[in-house]
């Protein structure tokens, strides 16, 4: 498995990711605006990917900063394939966003299922983000599906 920033030739295969998790965050494969987002990361630097040999994208993540001092960062989107889930894969993405992205002191927030939604446990999200060192934070707005949401947090430095 290989870790690299994405290259604007991986679209197909943030949109096969995409594609495994729709019945959890709503319709993305389809939606010109999720194809605006991966692009603008991917542009700006922003978007990593995890890669197999052989086995196309088996992981992929956009990031961001909202510029505040100090500076506020997002994990704003982040699947593995199914098939490489428990692996180490979700881990290795996130290290090597915050290793390239983010100096202390910063903040960085992710957005994942609320405590009843059904992802929560099946996704395993909230235990994994929990692993890595953030804490749940309050309530956000409910997904496009209609599902709970929850704001983790993570303060480095």
């Amino acid at each position: 498995m290989a870790v690299r920033p994405a290259r604007p030739d991986d679209l197909p295969g943030f949109l096969a990711l995409a594609a495994e998790v729709e019945h959890w965050f709503g319709p993305m494969v389809a939606e010109p605006g999720f194809h605006r987002a991966v692009r603008k990361c991917v542009d700006r630097g922003l978007a990593t990917v995890a890669e197999g040999d052989g086995e196309g994208l088996l992981g992929g993540l956009l990031f961001g900063t909202d510029g505040t001092t100090p500076p506020r960062h997002h994990l704003h989107w982040l699947v593995v394939a199914d098939r490489a889930r428990g692996t180490g894969l979700g881990r290795a993405l996130v290290e090597d966003a915050l290793r390239r992205h983010v100096r202390a002191p910063a903040v960085v927030e992710v957005v994942t299922f609320g405590p009843d939604h059904p992802g929560a446990v099946t996704s395993g999200a909230r235990v994994f983000y929990e692993r890595l060192g953030f804490t749940p934070a309050e309530a956000a707005e409910p997904g496009p599906e209609g599902g709970s949401r929850q704001v983790y947090r993570r303060h480095l430095g």
